[in-house]
């Protein structure tokens, strides 16, 4: 039986590293495997940042990817955390009964949910932020170049 708060929590915790997709499909699952590529990438670019300063173009591009990659993982708790006990059950846990307590929403779930959102979009949005703010400014920079 697949429960839906530890999916949820997994998903919002560990999803970065595949591990809700290794919880509810197993180890055999290709998304759970690649999913630790964009936050590592990310993080390389956080440390490129802290090497190299913010003049460094590719962590432009890596920062986002582990951004991206925890918003998304941040949605996906939040969806597993709104399903209905027919869905998840009928989705995951096809042999059980529709209403299955494994699909039932608790208080612990709606904490998942309520996080999920909050860390989530606060991500999403910083990492939007990073990247357009030192794209505009090296549009400026090169401006300024061209204009002299």
């Amino acid at each position: 039986m697949k429960n839906k708060t530890v999916a949820a929590w997994l998903a919002f915790v560990g999803g970065p590293l595949g591990l809700h997709r290794f919880y509810l499909h197993g180890l055999s699952d290709m998304l759970g495997w690649l999913l630790p590529i964009p936050t590592a990438l990310g993080i390389y670019g956080i440390q490129r940042v802290q090497a190299m300063g913010q003049d460094d173009h590719a962590s432009w591009l890596l920062i986002p990817l582990l951004g991206f990659t925890i918003a998304g993982c941040a949605l996906r708790a939040i969806l597993y955390g709104l399903m209905t006990p027919e869905q998840w059950n009928a989705r995951f846990n096809p042999a059980a009964a529709p209403d299955a307590a494994a699909g039932r929403t608790h208080w612990f779930t709606i904490f998942a949910i309520a996080l999920s959102l909050l860390v989530g979009t606060a991500v999403l949005m910083a990492s939007l932020a990073f990247s357009f703010q030192r794209y505009f400014e090296y549009q400026i920079e090169e401006a300024r170049k061209i204009s002299q």
